[in-house]
């Protein structure tokens, strides 16, 4: 049968706008994701649930596994909408995973300007942070052993120094504190000692009694902070290409799922047509 002058070209029935390629691999990629979400939840729920019910909710501000749960779960509910989008070619789905996508990149580079433009109100609350950790020290293990590790990878000691230390109830100077370690530091502040194959964790004892020269022979007295500060101004390239891999996934996923989007209105729309003009005796 001729076809209408004018109209456009037909497809065959079994023509389709959207391509494999960019389906099956929009789907692996938030498969990917989907899957590492899961693990960092679960990870986080574990460790949540290993920990002394008391201790939990008394640092709950600054307990990693928290974080590890939140981001967790926002990443599972973000590529499950990019899996299933892909999978069923949801529009819907599809738009609202390239909608978030997009606020999650825009708010990560907004974070990244103002704590560059506001370095001392983003010192200011680096510092609060640090402070609170300090309190809760020893109330959680992994708070714990994150502190210790900061502390021996900065070579450093406390938020401004040393002394910051007195803020843990454990740690405090105050003549009525009948703890062990009144007045002390943890022995992640210590110098390393050379050959040492026993680890003295009572090295800190009563250095907060000594002022910054003497206490300066055992332990690190220079505050984190200041230490933090210097190694992101060292490495600031470093932290670039780290921002700049977070931010590749991120972009190719939004360009993915717009191209997807657009695939899959245009087979609409054929489709459409061809469901029009199937009775057409022109067609």
């Amino acid at each position: 049968m001729a076809r209408r002058p004018g109209a456009p070209a037909a497809y065959g029935e079994e023509f389709s706008f959207v391509s494999p390629l960019v389906k099956y691999l929009l789907f692996f990629f938030n498969m990917l994701f989907w899957v590492i979400s899961m693990v960092m939840v679960a990870v986080g729920v574990y460790a949540r649930l290993m920990k002394h019910a008391e201790a939990a909710l008394a640092c709950l501000e600054v307990d990693p596994a928290i974080l590890l749960i939140v981001v967790g779960v926002l990443m599972f509910l973000l590529t499950f909408c990019g899996c299933i989008g892909s999978l069923r070619e949801n529009i819907c789905l599809l738009q609202t995973f390239s909608f978030c996508l997009t606020i999650v990149f825009l708010l990560q580079l907004a974070a990244g300007v103002l704590g560059f433009v506001f370095s001392d109100k983003a010192r200011g609350k680096v510092s609060e942070i640090i402070n609170n950790a300090i309190v809760h020290y020893r109330d959680d293990l992994d708070l714990q052993n994150l502190i210790d590790f900061g502390q021996k990878k900065f070579s450093c000691c406390g938020g401004i120094s040393y002394k910051d230390w007195s803020q843990n109830m454990y740690f405090n100077c105050s003549e009525d504190n009948p703890s062990r370690e009144r007045c002390s530091v943890p022995y992640s502040c210590c110098l390393p000692t050379p050959n040492q194959a026993v680890i003295n964790t009572m090295c800190g004892q009563g250095m907060q009694d000594l002022d910054y020269l003497e206490a300066s022979k055992v332990i690190y007295t220079n505050g984190c902070i200041d230490k933090l500060v210097n190694w992101i101004h060292s490495n600031l390239f470093l932290l670039g290409g780290v921002a700049l891999g977070l931010a590749i996934p991120q972009l190719v996923g939004i360009l993915l799922s717009q191209i997807l989007v657009n695939q899959i209105k245009d087979q609409i729309k054929l489709q459409l047509y061809n469901q029009q003009h199937r009775a057409d005796p022109w067609y």
